[in-house]
């Protein structure tokens, strides 16, 4: 059985996010927090912030704005970034960058972070980050080409230019933690906090 004492808004337009809470039974409201991550990102690694934190402050920075519109729900906020020799990626702006970055993963190992961070009332109450290590296969040129030329409307807006749920997964001999985080949700420790909070019940 759930119980849900509280509203709670996921401050996410990711449909993967949505659906992964969805299938775990919680009723909620989506609400996407609109930040100029650019703007943010810059002005961060400019103050030699790591990724870890950045992807932190992202998501932070999605629960606060949504949260101050309605203070009376708990906002999950959501962010996720890859660290890759203690550097940032992002997204990449098209299939031309999707491929470059590919050409830079493949054959080596990067880090994923995955941030989620839930306030109540304008403020912080709870924060998590899981990491993930991915091993890239060392891939040919002409199948870089050829998985974005067939993917690329899918991946332009994954972090990685991959899909584990997709072709994406054959891009990778080794993947090192939660599959939930790969995603873009740490799932479980989420969904532990709320079942502490007496959000849902077991």
């Amino acid at each position: 059985m759930i119980n849900m004492p509280e509203r709670i808004i996921l401050a996410s337009g990711s449909p993967i996010r949505r659906q992964l809470l969805e299938n775990a039974g919680l009723t909620f409201d989506v609400e996407i927090a609109r930040l100029d991550e650019d703007l943010i990102k810059t002005s961060l690694i400019a103050e030699g912030v790591y990724p870890r934190d950045i992807a932190d402050a992202l998501a932070e920075g999605k629960a606060r704005k949504i949260s101050l519109k309605h203070p009376d729900a708990m906002v999950i906020g959501c962010d996720q970034v890859i660290s890759f020799k203690g550097q940032l990626i992002s997204k990449s702006t098209s299939s031309d960058d999707a491929k470059r970055l590919l050409e830079q993963l493949q054959g080596e190992r990067h880090r994923l972070l995955s941030a989620v961070v839930i306030y109540e009332g304008g403020e912080p109450k709870w924060r998590h980050i899981g990491e993930v290590k991915m091993t890239m296969r060392g891939l040919s040129a002409q199948y870089l080409s050829e998985y974005i030329d067939r993917n690329w409307h899918s991946v332009c807006d994954a972090v990685g230019c991959y899909k584990l749920e997709e072709e994406g997964v054959r891009l990778f001999s080794s993947i090192e933690g939660d599959y939930f985080n790969v995603l873009g949700l740490p799932l479980i420790p989420l969904l532990t906090y709320l079942t502490d909070r007496k959000i849902i019940a077991i």
